[in-house]
């Protein structure tokens, strides 16, 4: 048999050794550019399964996951119809994988998530994970995300809100200043300054966050700037008040976002 007949790296993947999983996975990368449809359809259900498993009761595994995750990437956009599946799966871990996949695949994934997100998504939990798979999206087009991360931003599901809070500023590092609509930009900022007031600490500390990113990445005026410093100074007891955010992570969050401002 073949050293890379598909049996062997078959057998390989299913092991429990993580050194067994990555000769299997070398295996796969080093016929990458060969795979016929149905072949490729093969290893990534082999492969995808390994996007269950768990990093924190198999610390040993993690090389092997993030192998996993960026060869699934490498097959390109013909995978993103099941990576997309993979998300209403219900299972965190490899939801996350997927959703770590479609980001590296590129800007070909946006759209279908999007339409994923507007016309399939079955609850918020999956729409959730599209929002963070957007953010993990490195190219200017992720502006077409921006109004459903505005909307999800004001969602009454907290998981959702949250995930919405934290993809807008993933979006501000993606998107040049000139390509954010005026209109869009000011509803990001405001939705982001709302949030301040969450009774939520996660979401309050990433809306900080996403304001810092807002200022770093050049999409505020000198005035919103200004007003920005100004609320993080209240967010740490720094102004005249003395009335800070009572949670750490928020005062940690403003006391590095003050940095960008």
């Amino acid at each position: 048999m073949p050293q890379d007949d598909p049996r062997t790296i078959a057998a390989l993947l299913s092991s429990t050794d993580p050194a067994e999983i990555g000769r299997g996975l070398e295996m796969v990368r080093s016929r990458l550019p060969d795979f016929t449809e149905d072949e490729m359809r093969s290893f990534f259900d082999m492969i995808s399964a390994l996007f269950y498993i768990d990093p924190l009761d198999l610390p040993g595994h993690v090389p092997v996951l993030e192998e996993a995750i960026a060869i699934v990437a490498g097959f390109g956009p013909p995978v993103i119809p099941m990576l997309i599946q993979s998300l209403e799966m219900g299972d965190v871990k490899a939801q996350m994988a997927a959703a770590q996949a479609l980001g590296r695949i590129g800007p070909e994934a946006i759209d279908p998530l999007i339409a994923e997100y507007r016309f399939s998504c079955p609850e918020p939990s999956c729409h959730a994970f599209i929002l963070y798979a957007l953010g993990k999206v490195k190219s200017p087009r992720i502006v077409a995300a921006v109004p459903a991360a505005l909307e999800a931003a004001a969602s009454p599901d907290l998981e959702l809100r949250d995930s919405a809070t934290r993809a807008l500023g993933k979006f501000a590092e993606s998107i040049p200043p000139s390509d954010l609509p005026p209109e869009l930009r000011a509803a990001v900022l405001e939705r982001l300054r709302a949030n301040l007031a969450d009774s939520s600490p996660g979401i309050r500390s990433k809306a900080v966050r996403s304001l810092g990113k807002l200022a770093r990445y050049r999409h505020l005026t000198g005035h919103e700037r200004e007003q920005l410093g100004i609320t993080l100074k209240r967010l740490l007891g720094e102004d005249e008040h003395f009335d800070w955010d009572k949670a750490y992570v928020v005062r940690k969050e403003a006391k590095e976002a003050l940095g960008y401002v």
